[in-house]
């Protein structure tokens, strides 16, 4: 697969926007249980760096034939994809455009390429997986809220995936990943694709990003029993956050900070996260 194949329109909102207009009406919303993929990662300034803008060429595992992969990663499917999320309750038409136009295929090991585009989990290495479509879609949704989305903070980046999503609704995207064959690996995906508004870091997640807050957006893509308070403080007044807590009984959790030393929760649904932890590896 040539860099050129794994280019797609991030950067440009208008093609969003377009689709988003085009986007089915909303259905009634259903409840569904993710197993998703992540980590928590602290920073570290020193070893913080953008995504690279020039193209990289990209060393992989050897892809299925060109025949047996065209079906299976098709904007067909991927439309099919979007019908299904719609059949899920997502609603916004800005986060449907986003799942289509991000090619999930390219941040999946060629051997489950033909996953890419169920509503599963798939793992990714190191004990962690790649979210269900349906839980990315939930808590990018949840999140905006059908607001503007200036500076969002992902914890977990892991293949990157939801980080490319993130970048087609939130104009600046900074993401923190603990395990650096992770970090690595979401460089290589995301680096030809030349997305210029997201910004990766290796580092502990549960400190946040003190030095670029607030942020009108956080999402959590690992549960801990608790939301760290470094996260909370680093939430701007009026933003949201999503977020998995509870240890082997999970609920989505919604956090909005409503004044200066004031936050309310709101428990969306159940789910099923890898745990949260602290440091690096």
């Amino acid at each position: 697969m040539t860099n050129k194949d794994r280019r797609f329109p991030l950067s440009l909102s208008s093609v969003v926007d377009k689709q988003a207009r085009n986007a089915p009406a909303d259905p009634t919303r259903r409840v569904a249980t993710p197993q998703t993929a992540t980590r928590n990662a602290a920073l570290n300034p020193a070893q913080s760096r953008p995504v690279p803008a020039a193209p990289m060429q990209v060393e992989r595992r050897a892809n299925p034939s060109p025949q047996r992969v065209a079906p299976l990663v098709s904007d067909s499917v991927r439309k099919a994809m979007v019908a299904r999320l719609v059949k899920q309750g997502i609603s916004d038409t800005r986060v449907l455009a986003a799942m289509e136009a991000v090619q999930r295929h390219l941040f999946i090991e060629p051997g489950l390429v033909a996953q890419a585009y169920v509503d599963a989990s798939i793992p990714i290495g190191y004990h962690q997986t790649i979210s269900q479509p349906y839980i990315v879609a939930r808590m990018i949704e949840v999140m905006r809220n059908g607001g503007t989305l200036t500076r969002v903070l992902e914890i977990g980046t892991g293949c990157g995936y939801q980080a490319a999503v993130l970048s087609l609704v939130a104009k600046e995207v900074y993401s923190i990943e603990r395990i650096r064959p992770l970090h690595e690996l979401a460089r290589s995906n995301l680096r030809p694709m030349r997305i210029a508004n997201i910004r990766l870091h290796y580092g502990d997640g549960m400190l946040g990003l003190s030095q670029v807050a607030p942020f009108d957006g956080i999402i959590l893509a690992a549960a801990g029993l608790e939301v760290p308070q470094a996260l909370l403080d680093q939430l701007a007044v009026g933003g949201r956050l999503v977020a998995p807590v509870g240890a082997r009984h999970q609920v989505l959790q919604l956090i909005e900070r409503v004044g200066k030393f004031e936050w309310t929760h709101t428990t969306l649904e159940d789910c099923h996260f890898v745990p949260l932890r602290a440091g690096t590896v």
